[in-house]
């Protein structure tokens, strides 16, 4: 609603923003990288980031020995107490679903379906004030495949 007088303020140019302002994007690609590097020091060889599906994103796609571990990555920049496990228990049910039927897909469209341990794993990112590095807390094994199609593991 406008004030009477005052014209209605402009649309924002086609294709110009997006659904997230820019520093949310980049602390989220910044904590992306920074957990890449922290899964290759557990000698994971991070094979994808950022792959595109029609229902999300899978943040990293690791290799664990011959398990292929489908990560979902969650940053805070909150240094309270409980941060973490708040940002941890973020991935509920409904994303459960989405990372296991993106992954379903991912698996169906390259044929490893039953050829491929998989795992999902959630890296909880927490960057306290002036930090270069983050404090990182691994949930291993954070859930299982949910909904209709259950895959090997």
């Amino acid at each position: 609603m406008t004030v009477a007088g005052t014209p209605p303020p402009a649309a924002p140019p086609e294709g110009r923003f997006t659904r997230w302002p820019w520093w949310r994007r980049w602390f989220g690609r910044r904590s992306e990288r920074a957990a890449a590097a922290y899964l290759r020091k557990l000698r994971y060889r991070v094979l994808a980031a950022n792959v595109s599906d029609p229902a999300g994103e899978l943040d990293l796609l690791a290799l664990d020995g011959d398990t292929l571990v489908v990560v979902e990555v969650r940053s805070t920049a909150s240094d309270r107490p409980g941060a973490a496990d708040d940002t941890a228990a973020s991935v509920d049910d409904r994303k459960q679903r989405k990372l296991t039927g993106a992954a379903l897909r991912f698996l169906a469209a390259r044929r490893l379906l039953g050829r491929v341990a998989v795992r999902f794993d959630v890296l909880v990112l927490t960057w306290p004030p002036q930090a270069r590095e983050p404090a990182v807390r691994h949930v291993r094994h954070a859930f299982e495949a949910t909904d209709r199609f259950q895959m090997f593991s």
